[in-house]
């Protein structure tokens, strides 16, 4: 390692030589970038930061097939490297035990993870998890077996990626404080430290637990908080006496009461995270000079440890009153939502974050992160860890700290996919908010918008009409309600109102706007004013970037429309790609304007009495847009359907959203109006074949595998990733995704559990609901091409159960769409 003086210039400067810092400057390296500086305020390799007392603990199943395939690739990697010819890893095999019959029915929801990631993995008997711990309690009522999971000492792994990363013309500097970043018209343009200033135009800030305050020397926040978590290691234990290898056993992890476990030698680490959050503030952390030990390891707070005395007791009986040696309390880095934050910042170009990185990922964040830098985008999807998921109001200190804090005491709990967040709530509220409380409405929380699952009020019409119903009296049954089944059929047979207000909306204008918009679509953008696109954003090897609407409102104005929780994300993504020669402007007007959703068989009978204009098939047809009157509200309509009856998007002043809102419901209580909420909204999209972004297609796959191939223009000129899909169409398929239908009208599943042909995994679901309209659960997935064919027998595993699946033709609603074109 360096022991010179910094060089005056570098092709980028890491900020942190902990695992996550390391393991980019590696696959930078790997990737032929030369001139790589990596700088730590710590000693190279005990930095003192998380890195230095992590437990090393590798646990590869995660509900996100992102943090999983990151935590894979980890192990892989670590298992290949060795230092001072000793290995980094040791594949000793994890178990996750139940304590209680829900989690181990978790288990079996684990085990489902962990096959559609292509992981190995066995619920196992309490007899067979104590052939591989012996001192566990006979009280456990089995375990999740993973045998690829591993163990180490994350400053091995760390180093060892620093030494290759040198051997590829990286250079390592401990004891070297950064100061400041230079920043130049929004552009990073040097590094200032305690040895010295570094001219660069890239940075990546790999800080781990100083991450805000290095953010904040460039004016870029990072939203996390440093957390104390402790452990502490217990003295010789007798069962393990004359232990050879520091680590033998699996690691262990108790989550019933969020705990962890590891040999150390004779001895056990142990880990708890069952008492309330202490969060400490960047700013705070001490220097390396102040610090007793290190600045990451605080003072033990033994009445924290308490209950943890207790438990260890009872899982590993060996373990009762035994005593504790090395004890503190660890920093680590905890996001709003548990991901990492990872990319480049859109306020000062050249600012990369690779944040909030577990030793579990670390591996695969520096390879994904270092393929984002070098080639312009990673080769896995990362929509859930981009920094650009974090809209303004997440950013606040007291936000982040509820979160952070929040996500602590849930690290180890049992999470159901729609469960809510508790606190900070009602941030961004909809004209519409009042009126819905009114209804009963039960809300879920997404980037801030208080959106309705359902109303309550609706529960009558479970009587009134006739609702095909699925069974649900488990996992299923959790953040749900009948009523979403009748809200859902309601909208088919008579009239729903949807709020849209949190879409994400953006107004594309210039004299270089159409020029713009070819080179970023797939389809064509060059047609009449009043027409809407349905369109992909791709990235150049051909992945689905974004997935959105575009209406022309005028020769050099677009309108853009996409999920409101992915509109940072998509907006980052146009910028970055617009022309920088003023030709083009773009604007975000998505608080300004509400939207209503208005859709059913009676959608233009209820409009046609507030609304002077022409409405008619004729005067107003399906994927156009105009100006309209309602009552005394001006609005945009957009006659477009996501749930695939007639109807339209009414945009209008979101000053006039409430009296707008008022006038349609009055207008609409003779043919029976109800209010539509999220969860027939999704049931109602699934039943008519509509993709959804960041489920159905992201940027690992293509719009012909995904079935949007009809949303691509390849005649109309040159476009992002035209080349790639002209490969693609080249070489044919391998995989396709699909529509299918459970056997059993009565099931229904919730998403991401492996799809089998014997014991073969074909694909793992990607959406899922109950189609009320046709009697049957729906599921799709991505198929082997062999297996796409109309008619083919699946399996879907469903906590441990095989539920049989067929292969269907699609849309199984309305497939010709005669009900949205009337």
């Amino acid at each position: 390692m360096a022991n010179v003086a910094l060089p005056k210039q570098a092709r980028a400067v890491v900020i942190g030589a902990g695992i996550a810092g390391c393991s980019v400057a590696y696959h930078l390296a790997k990737l032929g970038w030369r001139d790589i500086v990596v700088v730590d305020q710590g000693p190279l390799f005990e930095t003192g930061g998380s890195t230095s007392h992590a437990p090393g603990l590798v646990f590869q199943v995660n509900p996100s097939k992102t943090m999983a395939s990151f935590a894979r690739y980890t192990v892989e990697l670590w298992k290949s490297m060795k230092l001072d010819g000793e290995p980094c890893a040791r594949p000793v095999g994890s178990l996750e035990v139940a304590w209680t019959p829900e989690r181990l029915q978790d288990l079996k929801r684990k085990a489902g993870f962990a096959a559609s990631w292509g992981i190995e993995a066995h619920v196992i008997s309490p007899s067979e998890a104590r052939d591989h711990i012996p001192m566990l309690s006979d009280r456990i009522l089995g375990a999740l077996y993973v045998p690829s999971d591993i163990q180490t000492r994350a400053t091995r792994p760390a180093e060892a990626m620093a030494r290759e990363a040198e051997r590829n013309g990286a250079a390592f500097y401990g004891n070297v404080k950064v100061t400041g970043l230079g920043i130049e018209s929004g552009r990073i343009n040097a590094v200032h430290t305690t040895q010295g200033d570094i001219q660069t135009d890239l940075v990546v800030s790999a800080a781990g637990i100083w991450a805000p305050r290095v953010g904040g020397m460039a004016g870029v926040s990072i939203p996390l908080s440093p957390m104390q978590h402790l452990y502490a290691v217990t003295t010789p234990l007798e069962g393990l006496s004359g232990a050879t290898e520091e680590v033998s056993q699996p690691i262990l992890r108790h989550q019933d009461e969020a705990m962890y476990f590891r040999q150390v030698g004779e001895s056990y680490g142990i880990g708890a995270y069952n008492h309330e959050p202490l969060l400490v503030e960047s700013e705070d952390i001490l220097d390396h000079e102040e610090a007793p030990v290190a600045p990451a390891e605080m003072e033990f707070t033994p009445a924290y440890f308490e209950k943890a005395k207790v438990v260890m007791g009872e899982l590993l009986p060996a373990l009762e009153g035994v005593g504790l040696t090395r004890k503190f309390n660890g920093l680590f880095s905890f996001t709003n939502d548990g991901f990492p934050v990872l990319g480049e910042s859109p306020d000062v170009r050249g600012f990369w974050s690779a944040q909030a990185v577990w030793i579990t990922h670390a591996g695969g964040v520096g390879k994904a992160v270092a393929e984002w830098i070098v080639n312009g985008e990673p080769t896995t999807d990362l929509r859930e860890c981009d920094i650009l998921r974090f809209h303004p109001h997440a950013h606040s200190r007291s936000y982040v700290r509820a979160r952070a804090a929040q996500q602590y005491r849930e690290v180890y709990d049992i999470i159901h996919p729609l469960q809510q967040m508790d606190s900070p709530r009602n941030l961004r509220l909809t004209p519409f908010y009042e009126r819905q409380k009114e209804l009963g409405a039960v809300f879920f929380e997404n980037a801030g918008w208080e959106r309705p699952q359902w109303h309550d009020a609706n529960e009558g019409l479970l009587d009134s009409l006739d609702v095909a119903g699925e069974s649900r009296d488990g996992w299923e049954a959790r953040e749900w309600s009948p009523t979403v089944a009748a809200e859902h059929v309601a909208a088919r047979e008579r009239v729903a109102m949807f709020d849209l207000t949190p879409f994400a909306k953006f107004e594309i204008t210039g004299p270089g706007a159409l020029d713009a918009l070819q080179n970023l679509t797939t389809n064509q953008m060059n047609k009449r004013i009043g027409s809407i696109t349905y369109t992909s954003l791709l990235t150049s090897t051909g992945g689905i970037k974004c997935d959105l609407t575009i209406t022309r409102l005028s020769d050099e104005c677009f309108m853009v429309v996409t999920g409101g929780a992915m509109g940072l994300h998509d907006l980052g993504w146009i910028q970055a790609h617009l022309p920088d020669d003023g030709s083009v402007a773009i604007n975000d007007i998505s608080s300004s304007q509400c939207c209503i959703g208005l859709w059913g068989p009676r959608a233009r009978d209820l409009l046609i009495r507030v609304c002077d204009d022409d409405l008619s098939n004729e005067g107003f047809p399906y994927m156009s847009a105009k100006r309209i009157t309602i009552g005394e509200v001006p609005a945009l309509a957009l006659r477009i359907s996501y749930v695939g009856e007639l109807g339209w998007e009414i945009y209008a002043p979101s000053e006039l959203g409430l009296y707008l809102w008022e006038m349609l419901w009055e207008a609409g209580r003779p043919l029976g109006v109800i209010a539509g909420g999220g969860g027939a909204f999704d049931s109602l999209r699934l039943e008519k074949g509509y993709r959804l972004w960041g489920n159905d297609i992201h940027t690992e796959y293509n719009p012909y595998e995904a079935g949007i191939g009809f949303a691509v223009r390849m005649r109309k000129g040159n476009f992002i990733g035209r080349d790639a899909l002209r490969e693609v169409r080249e070489r044919g398929l391998n995989r396709k995704l699909c529509c299918m239908t459970l056997d059993d009208p009565a099931r229904v599943v919730m998403g991401k559990e492996p799809i089998l042909d014997g014991d073969r995994v074909l694909g793992y679901v990607t959406s899922a609901n109950y189609g009320h309209s046709i009697g049957r659960g729906i599921v799709y997935g991505y198929l082997p091409i062999e297996y796409a064919e109309v008619g083919t027998a699946v399996d879907v595993l469903y906590f441990g159960e095989r539920l049989q699946a067929t292969v269907a033709r699609e849309p199984l609603y309305d497939p010709n769409g005669d009900k949205m074109r009337v």
